[in-house]
């Protein structure tokens, strides 16, 4: 098909341009016919163009701008003018011109759009999803691909300036389950084996280390079978990491003068120099969470002191019985009443994580405890106030209940809160790491301690001799890096001693015939001088996400899949041929029928 390619886009042309002859190809954004005159809004990538077909203009064109629809891809040839002071838009990064068209071509046509392509849509998830090539054309889209663009080159530049080897690993890998399920791949030639998708790079970039790479980095696809969220996909890409001869310090650093490099070339953003630490404990007990968001405070305090000299029974058995009492105060707003009926529904947050309820009481405008349980503490009104300083206006929320119900359904209550009251800063990105993690948690309905995040993770020295003896006590050297509330990195110190590998193995219940099995790769190449070595991955969709101010990695991601783990794009997963199956040794075994 001959046409003519465009010699500009239509974000460009400015006012010096009038004048100038020029061609534009883009797509017919908006299509207006006012009697004598046609406006065509052009639109592609780069921006908008006016473009005005006049009385003037030739039969030809004026019946090919007639004909024109909404999404019918074009050409238009034409002089770019001045537009009338009356008409200027400020608005447009072009609104100062527009071009008077003497060519229009049509390069394609397109079938009545199922909704409007804008800024945003506001069509339903699975229609955005189904016709996503559309979806894809919206400004807002463009703008979140453009930056996780612009978000993964920075990552590249700054660790290739600091002698990083960007090294790509394998898609097709041996299984080693140990946390998600693994996405299988059945091998063709070797009827009954199958690959799995890498869950992460994790042997294999330790293998790199053992091979004397130094400092490894890739953007790199992961798989996990699991149930898809907001912030999760089965398939996602992280910026994989991993440095030898590092302790945690080197590791912590480097990312944050990776992450203050990046936010301020891609979002002229400053971060702080050095990020909050905080210990998993603290984190918890002071958050409710292990991924706090700093960007407001409201934090949890211990009140066993004041509930013990409180008449409050249901507090005291709570305490006696080795459980705990906490406070948040929620402070003086005009944007909600604490009305019984908002109350009920922090306690409903509350409950969602187990809590059995929420006591409460307010200061009056005369300075004392009125409402809820504050009958029960009028013999320490004073000590309480000056212990939490509440003012007039505020109020004062507690829960009673083993210490991790406490600090879970607390940190649920303080989230709502600050959506609530507006204590976010939606302008700001609030980084913290969190340390110091337990290395084990057990497994109730296993019967077995399982590690915490993976089982390669370094313990802390400290912990060595006593890791048979009492695994709950083991804190590993482990880190997180939090963003608003997000957890978007985590990363350890790994093992590089074999026996020591062994050992953590047996704790999590794998034996010795079963991890060289699962493992023996690993193994066999830590037999031969591995060094020590450590790393991150934090995930660059989750990070885009955030940057972009959205609460779904779905906005970020140019082909996602659904909440239920499907594409309506192209109607995937989906069934294949017989045929296809035959040679792969595979039989599709039926789901029994229910009976009716």
């Amino acid at each position: 098909m001959e046409y003519k390619q465009r010699t500009v886009t239509c974000g460009e042309l400015q006012i010096s341009d009038v004048g100038r002859k020029v061609v534009l190809n883009g797509w017919v954004h908006r299509n207006r016919n006012h009697g004598g005159i046609h406006f065509i809004n052009l639109r592609d990538r780069y921006g908008i163009t006016q473009i005005v077909i006049s009385d003037t203009a030739s039969e030809e064109v004026q019946n090919t701008a007639a004909s024109l629809h909404a999404e019918y891809c074009i050409a238009v040839e034409g002089i770019v003018q001045a537009r009338p002071d009356s008409m200027v838009n400020q608005e447009m990064a072009t609104g100062e011109i527009e071009v008077e068209a003497s060519s229009l071509q049509i390069l394609s046509t397109c079938e009545p759009v199922p909704f409007m392509v804008d800024e945003e849509s506001d069509a339903k998830e699975d229609t955005r999803l189904r016709y996503r090539f559309l979806d894809l054309r919206s400004f807002g889209m463009q703008k979140r691909i453009k930056l996780r663009h612009d978000f993964v080159r920075a990552i590249r530049e700054f660790l290739s300036q600091r002698d990083f080897y960007e090294i790509e690993t394998p898609t097709l890998l041996k299984s080693t389950p140990e946390g998600a399920r693994d996405f299988l791949v059945p091998s063709r030639l070797y009827p009954g084996k199958f690959y799995a998708l890498p869950q992460s790079p994790q042997l294999l970039k330790q293998i790199l280390m053992v091979s004397g790479f130094d400092k490894y980095f890739q953007i790199a696809r992961c798989y996990r079978d699991e149930d898809a969220r907001g912030d999760r996909q089965l398939e996602f890409t992280q910026l994989d990491m991993e440095m030898s001869f590092v302790s945690r310090d080197d590791v912590l650093l480097i990312i944050e003068q990776l992450f203050h490099y990046v936010f301020k070339k891609v979002m002229n953003y400053e971060t702080e120099e050095h990020f909050t630490r905080l210990s998993w404990y603290d984190a918890v007990n002071t958050y409710g969470v292990d991924k706090p968001d700093l960007r407001y405070d409201l934090p949890l305090r211990d009140f066993n002191e004041l509930a013990l000299l409180s008449t409050f029974s249901t507090f005291k058995d709570v305490i006696s019985n080795g459980g705990c009492v906490k406070v948040i105060k929620a402070p003086k707003t005009d944007l909600v009443a604490y009305s019984r009926k908002y109350i009920t529904s922090l306690e409903e947050a509350a409950k969602v994580y187990k809590a059995k309820g929420l006591a409460w009481m307010k200061v009056n405008d005369e300075g004392h405890l009125d409402g809820g349980v504050s009958k029960f503490f009028k013999d320490v009104e004073d000590k309480v106030l000056q212990y939490t300083d509440a003012q007039p206006g505020e109020m004062l929320l507690l829960v009673a209940d083993e210490w991790k119900t406490v600090c879970a359904s607390l940190g649920a209550v303080r989230i709502k809160l600050a959506k609530d009251l507006q204590l976010i800063d939606p302008d700001k990105f609030a980084f913290c790491w969190i340390i110091d993690f337990p290395l084990f948690e057990f497994n109730e309905e296993r019967g077995h301690w399982e590690a915490a995040h993976h089982m390669f993770s370094m313990p802390q020295s400290q912990y060595l001799d006593t890791l048979e003896s009492d695994p709950g006590s083991v804190k590993g050297d482990l880190y997180d890096l939090v963003l608003n509330g997000y957890e978007v990195a985590s990363g350890s110190i790994r093992i590089h001693d074999i026996e020591l590998q062994k050992r953590i193995f047996r704790i999590c219940n794998i034996p010795d015939e079963v991890s060289q099995q699962r493992f023996g790769f690993l193994l066999n190449a830590f037999k031969y001088g591995p060094p020590p070595h450590g790393g991150i991955a934090p995930g660059i969709d989750r990070m885009v996400m955030i940057m972009a101010g959205e609460t779904s990695i779905k906005e970020v991601i140019a082909f996602p899949k659904n909440t239920a783990a499907v594409s309506p794009m192209d109607d995937s997963p989906s069934y294949v041929d017989k045929e296809q199956l035959d040679e792969l040794h595979l039989i599709i075994k039926e789901e029994p029928k229910k009976d009716k």
